[in-house]
């Protein structure tokens, strides 16, 4: 079937994580394992913070928002990397390559820049704290959700917009799990390098300097913490320190994978596995041990359901 950009290719067969079928059965098990247990912690939290009265901080709104794009970024490429396992034949249509690849740059930019939101939530909220009630309101508070969700929109638009206008021709093997413009602009029937190098500056060079502009914001931030004597200066020091462990997580596999020329290496698929399938389940772990406030509340609403459920039974 021919396209508009001259493509034959209808399809692209993954190659996996590994061969191994001993290993594919513990990768296996230990994804379902993150599905069934950690993920719904994403939900926990964003039930949470809706449904109690006093989380209505920005922290939390954005908090609520992080897990949200973390359940749903999580549902890219684990699923069908699960059901691969099952198969034979692992293979994945052009279009379906191409939308997984879109809202896999769609949801992680957007993730990426509201780490940006949230780091400007925490200075003006530690070394501005004056100003904090009139520039964190709500009407600012959903402008700044929407910059993000248009950021993550555009970012990933002229991702996909580069790849449909590459003709593909054969061959159509995939040496990975999921689709990502890294692996798929090598199967080009047409020079790469200039396409290689706008994917440099669209990903690598965005996601190299949000890491550097995070990373500084922070210490800005810890250092006036340090100096203060405040009596929420531990509460500070926490909240701080779990964002600067996302930041990492995040941060850290996304520039191995983006800021260098496409070259593929040994630890390209590990990374990739860490940054699309664990990471997202990770936040809500990371972010209900270290903070007071949301394993408090989570802990109301969990006792609250088991006494209905209880109430429930007790009736029938």
């Amino acid at each position: 079937m021919k396209i508009e950009n001259s493509t034959v290719v209808t399809e692209f067969i993954l190659l996996g994580l590994t061969q191994s079928r001993n290993i594919q059965l513990l990768v296996f098990v230990l994804i379902l394992i993150f599905y069934l247990i950690i993920l719904p912690g994403n939900f926990l939290i964003i039930l949470t913070i809706r449904s109690d009265p006093g989380l209505t901080a920005p922290l939390y709104f954005f908090l609520g928002n992080l897990a949200f794009l973390d359940a749903s970024y999580s549902f890219i490429v684990a699923p069908r990397m699960l059901m691969d396992f099952l198969s034979e034949k692992k293979v994945i249509s052009y279009r379906g390559c191409i939308t997984q690849l879109f809202f896999l740059h769609f949801l992680g930019g957007g993730e990426g820049l509201l780490l940006v939101v949230m780091a400007f939530d925490r200075y003006i909220a530690i070394c501005r704290p004056l100003h904090y009630s009139t520039v964190m309101n709500p009407r600012a508070c959903y402008a700044m959700l929407l910059g993000l969700w248009l950021g993550g929109f555009v970012h990933s638009v002229i991702q996909v917009a580069v790849i449909l206008h590459l003709p593909f021709c054969g061959p159509n093997r995939l040496d990975n799990f999921f689709c990502d413009v890294s692996q798929v602009i090598k199967l080009a029937c047409t020079g790469i390098f200039w396409v290689e190098l706008l994917m440099v500056f669209n990903s690598g060079l965005m996601t190299l300097l949000c890491f550097l502009g995070l990373l500084s914001s922070y210490a800005v931030i810890l250092c006036h913490v340090r100096r203060s004597a405040s009596e929420g200066k531990n509460k500070a020091m926490s909240t701080c320190t779990t964002h600067i462990i996302i930041i990492f997580l995040m941060f850290g596999p996304a520039i191995f994978i983006y800021t260098r020329p496409f070259k593929t290496l040994p630890a390209d698929k590990i990374v990739s596995f860490f940054h699309t399938v664990i990471f997202p389940l990770m936040n809500p772990v990371i972010y209900t041990l270290r903070n007071q406030e949301v394993k408090t509340s989570m802990k109301r609403l969990l006792s609250r359901y088991v006494v209905c459920g209880i109430d429930f039974i007790m009736r029938n």
